[in-house]
C-alpha cells in the first residue's frame, strides 16, 4: 500500500498539472486527494475515452495530462489512444485501476483483467504494475516514455493507494 497523498505529491513534483477520467473505488483515495488540491484540477468523464479526449486537449494547451480510470474502460478507449495519442505523439500518464487480477473480483472484472496487459501490448502502450518497491522507478520510466510524446500506463492493484491519505 502507497500513501494517495505521498503518490499525489510525487506526481506534482514531476509536472503533472491536469487530472481527467472516470471514478473508481480503487483509486478513490488517490482522487479524493486530487479532487480536494487547488493546484491539481480533476475533471470526472462519463467514459474512458472522452478521458482522453480531455487530456489530449489539456496537452495541446500545455498541461502536464494524468488519466485515471478503471480497466474495464479499456476497450473503450483503446481507438482514441491509437487514432489520437500514437498516431499524433500526444503523451498521457495513465493510471489505471486492475480489477479482476489474479481472477479474483466481481465475475464482469474477471476477463478484462486477465487481458488488459495484452491489450496494452498489443496497442504498443507501454506499462508498469504498480508496487510499493517500484512506484517511483515506474514513473521515473513513464516520465521517460511520456518525454518521447507516448502515453504510459501504471496499473494498480487493489489496496494499493489507501482512502485519501
Amino acid at each position: 500500500m502507497l500513501s494517495s497523498k505521498v503518490f499525489s505529491e510525487l506526481l506534482l513534483e514531476k509536472g503533472f498539472d491536469f487530472y481527467a477520467g472516470v471514478p473508481c473505488s480503487l483509486l478513490s483515495g488517490l482522487i479524493q486527494i486530487i479532487d480536494n488540491a487547488p493546484e491539481t484540477p480533476y475533471f470526472p468523464a462519463v467514459r474512458e475515452d472522452a478521458a482522453v479526449g480531455l487530456c489530449a486537449g489539456a496537452y495541446l494547451s500545455g498541461k502536464q495530462p494524468v488519466l485515471l480510470m478503471q480497466n474495464s474502460g479499456l476497450g473503450y478507449c483503446l481507438n482514441a489512444f491509437t487514432s489520437l495519442n500514437l498516431i499524433y505523439k500526444i503523451p498521457v500518464l495513465v493510471i489505471m485501476s486492475w480489477r479482476g487480477e489474479d481472477g479474483s473480483d466481481a465475475p464482469e472484472h474477471i476477463i478484462m483483467g486477465e487481458i488488459n496487459q495484452k491489450l496494452l501490448q498489443t496497442s504498443s502502450m507501454e506499462y508498469s504494475v504498480l508496487s510499493a518497491e517500484n512506484y517511483q522507478e515506474s514513473l521515473n520510466m513513464a516520465c521517460q516514455i511520456i518525454d518521447k510524446g507516448l502515453p504510459y500506463t501504471l496499473l494498480v492493484g487493489k489496496g494499493y493507494f489507501n482512502e485519501g491519505h
